[in-house]
């Protein structure tokens, strides 16, 4: 038995989710797949996977084995990456994570500049509000929004990100005293029914905006502007997630003294003895032209709405 190979099974079952998804996506046959892992569940003596026609799930053996499988595999990985010459030349496939409609508006242009100078290196760039496990080898970068917890992970500053509260402006000429968080009673609100990164929910025990009623709760940012720049209720958001709409006049900013503290921004990587050539080539890169971002997305301004 493949030792290696069948780690690598185990986990990307787990990935994907289920034993076809994962055979799918290596081209196996479910039946190899299941006969190996099985095979190297008899090797152990020990159940990893409880199988239902439902979902997967791992016993507290399994959870052990698969933490340590990763770090096994990205030990393997880094050691093959070194022997091809990786830490000469960029090469080979980098894995960034980030936030999702930041990712793809701010991170993706990076990563195609990156690619255009690059050849030898391909990227996969995972768009995600989850936080992945870096130490798990899940990716090979991460962009964080938000106070970062005590790690050992190797952060690289870019910058500072706060959230504002918006609405659009005809929303605010049938509303227009809001003065402090109180007169947001009088108005209606969207909330992102799932807090993202580096940004509170308005009272999350409720759901509810300072005493808003809220007329709509969706699951995506891209949703929220949408639904704010159309008159449905005033927001709270990350800034970057409201810059277009400032800049153009569709959306404007209220209760600005009354705004969260700003959060920083971070690009995280596993504290790694050396970093591959690909990833320090990439963070090099990234931390200029994200700096610049960030600092111009504080420059994006519109007009406070009027408290009259």
């Amino acid at each position: 038995m493949d030792r290696i190979e069948a780690m690598s099974l185990l986990l990307d079952t787990l990935d994907a989710g289920s034993f076809s998804a994962a055979a799918r996506r290596r081209g196996t046959p479910v039946a190899t797949l299941t006969r190996k892992i099985g095979q190297l569940e008899r090797h152990l003596g020990s159940v990893l996977l409880i199988r239902s026609t439902r979902r997967l799930t791992l016993t507290d053996a399994g959870q052990r084995y698969a933490l340590a499988a990763r770090r096994v595999l990205s030990q393997v990985d880094e050691m093959e990456r070194e022997a091809a010459g990786e830490f000469v030349e960029p090469s080979g496939r980098l894995v960034v994570s980030a936030p999702r409609m930041f990712g793809r508006r701010h991170v993706l242009p990076v990563v195609d500049e990156f690619l255009q100078t690059y050849a030898g290196v391909d990227v996969a760039l995972q768009l995600t509000d989850d936080n992945v496990d870096l130490r798990a080898g899940t990716a090979d970068l991460a962009l964080r929004i938000g106070v970062l917890p005590d790690s050992d992970l190797i952060a690289t500053p870019l910058g500072h990100m706060r959230s504002v509260i918006v609405a659009s402006p005809a929303l605010l000429e049938r509303h227009p005293a809001v003065r402090n968080p109180a007169d947001l009673a009088g108005l209606p609100a969207v909330v992102l029914d799932i807090p993202l990164p580096g940004m509170r929910r308005w009272h999350a025990d409720t759901g509810d905006a300072a005493g808003a009623r809220v007329r709509l709760a969706v699951s995506g940012a891209e949703a929220a502007v949408e639904a704010a720049e159309a008159g449905i209720g005033v927001v709270r958001l990350l800034h970057y997630q409201a810059a277009d709409g400032l800049a153009a006049g569709r959306l404007r900013r209220v209760l600005e003294a009354h705004e969260d503290e700003p959060v920083p921004v971070h690009l995280l990587h596993p504290p790694l003895a050396q970093l591959p050539l690909k990833t320090r080539r990439f963070l090099d890169l990234a931390r200029e032209r994200l700096r610049a971002t960030l600092h111009a997305l504080g420059d994006v301004q519109a007009p406070a709405a009027s408290a009259e």
